[in-house]
């Protein structure tokens, strides 16, 4: 299934496994290149000598493309860009938008610049910088998201620029890939989808949790960091949702502290860190120590496999899967069954006067934004 993202990063399929933190680490994302997807690592959560270690690691395993993601507020988002080209990877993907000089960098190095778009203007701005496709994320999506459905949001995007556009929010089997196509997208980029993996590494105990997720139980919150977030409704997220400012920010002092044991950072460089995730919105100082401490709220169940402790992330879709697949077999049933779905619209279309077929996305080739 050749689209402009397949032609643009050179993967089989044009599908993405994004970059979650304490998730996306090299077991997964080489899963998901040999695949035929394109798997995109999770720096976040690295050191600088642990990223260059986890894509050597990648690449050992593997001569497929694959990316990695930044963060472009980051202090030493330089050096991991030094880092990336130095070792040769293709994709850069952002959760927030990198600047103008930080896309031209990389494009002068040979990079693919993929930042992840939550609104149209924001496409708009990172389209007209010489970003080389977008990921735009609904407010389906897990993590920080929006509150504008994909299906809403996509269109706008797709109409309004002429780079490849990959859907994200909402997406996990062969129906949503051609459901993304017919709406212009390239591709479709998955998170729950791929965390919910036998690759995953995961704990199979917070797996179980995401499994048995009803719709109602994935929720979109601003009780951690003040900023809307989609997750489980987890022992800790009920808390923070009842809990008064006093009671707040002592859980988030006491939070703060572990997280402290474990990045090394000073409480100065906490706070520092948690001011400049605000992105304007007005928090509250235990909003600010939670979003400086996010990840290691998210080590706790991604890693520590304590749910009771940490925040889970989660799309919508959640609700609706219900195995855990290998990434091979995960990418072929969704190729397989978006292959069938075309088939059969293609066969159910009707025919013009003339006895022509329409021009609908099952009679027309993927080829994408």
């Amino acid at each position: 299934m050749r689209t402009a993202l397949t032609d643009l990063v050179g993967v089989r399929h044009p599908i993405v496994q994004t970059g979650m933190g304490w998730v996306a680490g090299p077991r997964l994302v080489t899963a998901t290149a040999r695949a035929g997807a394109l798997g995109i690592l999770a720096s976040a959560t690295m050191s600088p000598d642990q990223l260059r270690s986890a894509v050597r690691e990648v690449k050992f395993r593997t001569d497929a493309p694959f990316g990695v993601n930044l963060r472009a507020d980051a202090g030493d988002a330089r050096e991991r860009v030094r880092i990336m080209v130095e070792e040769g990877v293709r994709v850069a993907s952002f959760a927030l938008a990198p600047s103008r000089e930080l896309i031209a960098e990389l494009k002068d190095a040979g990079v693919v610049v993929v930042p992840s778009v939550g609104a149209r203007r924001h496409a708009e701005r990172v389209a007209a910088w010489g970003a080389d496709a977008v990921i735009v994320q609904g407010g389906e999506g897990g993590g920080h998201t929006g509150e504008v459905a994909t299906t809403v949001l996509l269109p706008q995007v797709v109409d309004a620029v002429d780079i490849p556009v990959v859907a994200a929010g909402g997406f996990h089997d062969g129906r949503g890939l051609v459901a993304a196509l017919a709406y212009g997208a390239a591709g479709v980029a998955m998170g729950t989808r791929f965390l919910l993996t036998s690759d995953s590494t995961v704990p199979d105990a917070v797996k179980a949790r995401y499994l048995a997720a009803t719709a109602k139980d994935i929720i979109l919150t601003r009780a951690v960091d003040g900023l809307p977030h989609r997750m489980l409704r987890t022992e800790m997220v009920a808390e923070l949702e009842g809990a008064g400012r006093l009671r707040s920010l002592y859980r988030a002092l006491r939070r703060a502290s572990g997280f402290r044991r474990i990045s090394g950072l000073s409480w100065p460089g906490m706070v520092r860190d948690g001011l400049a995730m605000r992105h304007g919105k007005e928090l509250s100082w235990s909003q600010v120590l939670l979003a400086a401490n996010a990840p290691v709220l998210l080590r706790a169940s991604m890693v520590d496999g304590r749910t009771d402790l940490g925040i889970m992330a989660s799309g919508q879709v959640a609700a609706l899967i219900e195995d855990l697949p290998g990434v091979a077999e995960l990418v072929d049933r969704i190729v397989a069954e978006a292959e069938a779905t075309l088939t059969v619209l293609g066969a159910s279309a009707p025919s013009s006067p003339s006895g022509a077929r329409g021009h609908g996305p099952a009679s027309s080739s993927p080829s994408g934004a």
